[in-house]
């Protein structure tokens, strides 16, 4: 995997070996994403369900600080610390469950991007707690990539939707804090 864009573009990233579970987001769809989000300088940012931490990799290569990883799976940290190291700054990783991060979390983040595996049931749930938590800063913006055949709210709480994009079976949605 590589990075697509800012100060790290082209810098390669192992992938995880081997693991079904694991679903590295697409090269294209990364690169449009970021592409909507423009400079991130000076903009927190929290990747949940890190995996291989691709993800925080283009929004610390793109400006953004500081960044936090979640991922669960202790299996996967490893890789992920690996990973994170060639960012510009330092990247705070945690193993730990996305639900209980959030729960406990009291630092807001400017940007939030949830890449949860696609057979992830609780997706509405997950989108809730980031809107009833302190995770998200005031006029925060919250990015969930899922399969095209989820259905999601278009309005959540004080989330509401500011832009969909869609990347063959998958679909990214961008939610604004009201």
């Amino acid at each position: 995997m590589r990075v697509t864009g800012g100060s790290l573009k082209g810098r390669t990233i192992e992938p995880p070996s081997g693991r079904l579970e694991i679903r590295p987001a697409m090269d294209r769809m990364r690169e449009s994403v970021f592409a909507v989000l423009g400079d991130l300088s000076g903009l927190s940012f929290l990747d949940l369900f890190s995996g291989s931490g691709i993800i925080a990799l283009e929004a610390a290569s793109r400006g953004a600080g500081p960044i936090v990883c979640v991922e669960r799976d202790r299996g996967k940290f490893p890789l992920l610390l690996k990973n994170v190291g060639i960012a510009p700054l330092r990247i705070e990783c945690k193993a730990q469950p996305v639900e209980l991060f959030l729960e406990r979390n009291k630092t807001p983040f400017d940007l939030i991007f949830l890449d949860p595996p696609f057979p992830y049931a609780y997706k509405e749930e997950l989108l809730a707690s980031v809107e009833r938590g302190k995770s998200l800063a005031q006029k925060g913006l919250v990015l969930i990539h899922f399969p095209r055949e989820d259905r999601l709210p278009a309005t959540l709480g004080r989330l509401a939707l500011e832009d969909e994009r869609a990347y063959g079976r998958s679909i990214v949605r961008f939610y604004r804090s009201a």
